[in-house]
């Protein structure tokens, strides 16, 4: 506002996640515009408290799309882990509303991909002043996710190498990626930092 314009800024390592419900443009065809407004408010306004819980920032939403990145506006260190870690709760969520439906909202399988790279930052247009990104780390972000599976979080090696010492992976093998050619994929399984399991002491105890 002071200057009629934000300076572009390169960060050197952030993570960007994408997430897309499986099926959504067949579904929305037969809905109300009011229930797949409600809908997808349901399940964004809950990512959105997630992004919160772990410092992460929310980028936009494009129709049933969900984008958001780590590492920025403040560069961090532990953006991997957090992006991984909020991907398993986002999946979480929607599996809970797939048992638990409440009223008037639809259930829909979740797809999740994350890239993990250089990305560009800045804030463009002259009005409704968006905050955006941009770079090969986001397109790959993009196709991460495109090229998943529902209900798993799909991630590039370069964020796997970052990963693999506190989460157990399973290699996919390489992918073909549209204007990249093939790309080694991961799906992240669970963490491999288990809670600690009580003492039978402390069972006694607690019981």
């Amino acid at each position: 506002k002071q200057n009629g314009k934000v300076k572009a800024k390169k960060f050197e390592s952030v993570t960007v996640m994408f997430t897309d419900f499986k099926g959504f443009t067949s579904y929305s065809q037969n809905l109300s515009p009011e229930l797949l407004v409600k809908t997808v408010d349901y399940y964004f306004s809950k990512f959105d408290a997630v992004m919160e819980k772990y410092d992460l920032e929310k980028i936009k939403t494009i129709g049933d799309a969900y984008m958001c990145a780590g590492g920025l506006p403040f560069p961090t260190k532990d953006h991997p882990y957090k992006m991984v870690q909020a991907a398993f709760e986002i999946a979480q969520i929607m599996e809970e509303t797939k048992r638990n439906t409440p009223k008037d909202i639809v259930p829909f399988d979740v797809r999740i991909g994350i890239n993990t790279g250089v990305i560009i930052a800045g804030v463009v247009g002259t009005r409704k002043f968006a905050y955006d990104i941009w770079g090969d780390t986001v397109n790959v972000a993009a196709r991460m996710e495109s090229l998943s599976e529902p209900g798993r979080v799909n991630v590039s090696q370069s964020t796997y190498l970052l990963i693999r010492d506190r989460y157990s992976c399973e290699h996919r093998g390489q992918i073909h990626v549209k204007n990249k050619g093939m790309m080694d994929m991961y799906f992240v399984n669970d963490s491999k930092e288990k809670p600690l399991t009580k003492t039978k002491k402390e069972k006694t105890i607690s019981a």
